[in-house]
């Protein structure tokens, strides 16, 4: 499934070393002039648990993919701002901000402030968001000078994301009813995508956070996802063999690396989930987007299971786990034969019949 997370900010904040932490493409620490693309795998421990009764021959996780973003800087001066094009193309935004000291890395605006680097980034995007909402409201007023009456109702909705912006708002703040949005999604607003704000602290703040990252917590909104992950820890984490992480991170006061739950939390911003499949060969994660049927699940698989889809026979990982195999979930009759309307739900266990 093609959809990313592109990781935005500043330069010198830490970026680039996140994205090292978690995807399978490392890519050089300083300043950059072009994007790094990554696949991160989708730690899930049901996966493992599957795999304990079924015996697979081989585990595959799910995974999404990660777009390292060249920093962004104040008014635009710098190859990050010559890329909001391509911010443009991301499906959600992971905003790294910079909530650590040291003065053998110097911040490109003299001090360390998460809060203004935040509103720095969010200027930089408004400005290109508001370049493009005045652009297809002047082409929707156009047409409603032709006599176009169709077009009164975009016309509305394009103005109240123009003084959102020119009020230093993001899109995703405007007072718009959500089957309105769809007039602004042929643009790509890049500050109506969903965004998790990751604060890079020093690590001995790894599990604490510390004064900066308080600060950033205090300002979001309710709801708004922030994650706290020591970079650099988190980095040397990354180096180790598993045996050896387990005692590291024992010793940092972690329970599982922190870039791990930035990727599952990217995972469900981008409003993703997963079911699987397991047998002697593999036991697998696919992922589907919530809400999604039988049918389409059927199709993330191979696109003749979606093309001949007859049922779905499902169960719970829940049931799996409890039960101890297919045939004892079956006695327990809570094994399942679900229709092509079936919405399927995260950690359904799926086997598709299917004719073509």
């Amino acid at each position: 499934m093609a959809l990313n997370c592109g990781i935005i900010g500043l330069s010198s904040v830490g970026k680039t070393t996140i994205f090292n932490c978690i995807s399978n493409t490392k890519a050089e620490i300083g300043f950059a002039s072009k994007s790094n693309i990554g696949m991160c795998e989708v730690v899930d421990e049901r996966l493992k648990l599957i795999d304990n009764i079924s015996h697979s021959k081989r585990i595959v996780p799910a995974t999404v993919e990660i777009v390292d973003l060249p920093g962004l800087s104040k008014g635009g001066q710098g190859v990050g701002n010559k890329l909001l094009a391509e911010v443009q193309t991301m499906d959600a935004l992971i905003h790294v901000l910079r909530c650590f000291d040291d003065p053998n890395i110097p911040h490109s605006e003299g001090s360390i402030d998460p809060l203004r680097d935040m509103e720095l980034v969010d200027l930089e995007l408004q400005v290109r968001d508001l370049d493009l909402v005045t652009r297809k409201l002047e082409r929707t007023q156009k047409m409603l000078k032709n006599g176009e009456k169709d077009f009164k109702k975009a016309f509305d909705v394009l103005t109240v994301y123009k003084e959102t912006l020119e009020n230093f708002g993001n899109a995703r703040d405007a007072k718009v009813a959500e089957e309105d949005k769809k007039y602004v999604q042929d643009i790509q607003l890049l500050t109506a995508k969903p965004m998790i704000y990751v604060c890079n602290v020093d690590d001995a703040s790894a599990t604490t956070g510390n004064k900066y990252s308080d600060a950033v917590k205090a300002a979001l909104k309710e709801g708004q996802d922030m994650l706290i992950i020591a970079g650099k820890l988190e980095a040397e984490i990354s180096e180790l063999d598993v045996d050896d992480r387990q005692l590291f991170m024992d010793d940092a006061g972690l329970t599982e690396p922190g870039v791990n739950k930035l990727v599952r939390t990217a995972y469900h911003t981008l409003n993703l989930h997963s079911f699987f499949t397991t047998g002697p060969d593999e036991t697998r994660a696919w992922t589907i987007h919530v809400g999604d049927t039988a049918p389409i699940a059927a199709g993330a698989i191979h696109s003749d299971l979606q093309r001949g889809f007859i049922r779905a026979e499902v169960m719970s990982t829940e049931d799996f786990l409890q039960y101890g195999s297919e045939a004892a979930v079956k006695e327990a009759g809570k094994f399942r034969v679900e229709g092509k309307t079936y919405v399927v739900q995260d950690g359904d266990i799926l086997n598709i019949r299917f004719n073509v």
